[in-house]
């Protein structure tokens, strides 16, 4: 006589599976947007953090290339003190010392545009874009 507790199990474990599969698909519909390292709040702006980085050598960049409208940390890597990162755009105008190395953050309020970093004792080879919707 076979025991009754492995029919059991086996039955306990395909109703959990069902369960599961009927539940898995609600989240695609969900708009969850955790994958970004931006959070949209009530309002519809943005806020969060950005990244810039200037250095060692002749390099300048942002993680981020677009962003929304909102308010943000940004923080600098500089790693050179031949260099500096300098953001300006509507209302921003925030920059690294060039004699200075180490990460320092600012509180930028973006609006939708184009905003621009570079160094400033080589900006003709060292700048880039952030654009904001």
């Amino acid at each position: 006589m076979r025991p009754f507790w492995p029919a059991m199990s086996v039955a306990a474990a395909a109703a959990a599976l069902a369960a599961a599969g009927c539940g898995g698909s609600d989240d695609s519909s969900s708009g969850d947007t955790t994958a970004t390292s931006d959070t949209i709040t009530a309002s519809g702006s943005a806020s969060g953090t950005l990244t810039g980085s200037v250095g060692p050598g002749f390099d300048i960049s942002m993680e981020e290339s677009t962003v929304a409208a909102g308010t943000y940390t940004l923080t600098v890597d500089d790693q050179a003190s031949i260099h500096n990162f300098h953001l300006t755009g509507d209302g921003v105008d925030v920059s690294t010392d060039v004699s200075g190395t180490g990460k320092q953050s600012f509180t930028v309020t973006l609006t939708p545009g184009t905003y621009t970093f570079v160094c400033d004792p080589h900006s003709s080879q060292m700048h880039g874009t952030l654009t904001v919707t």
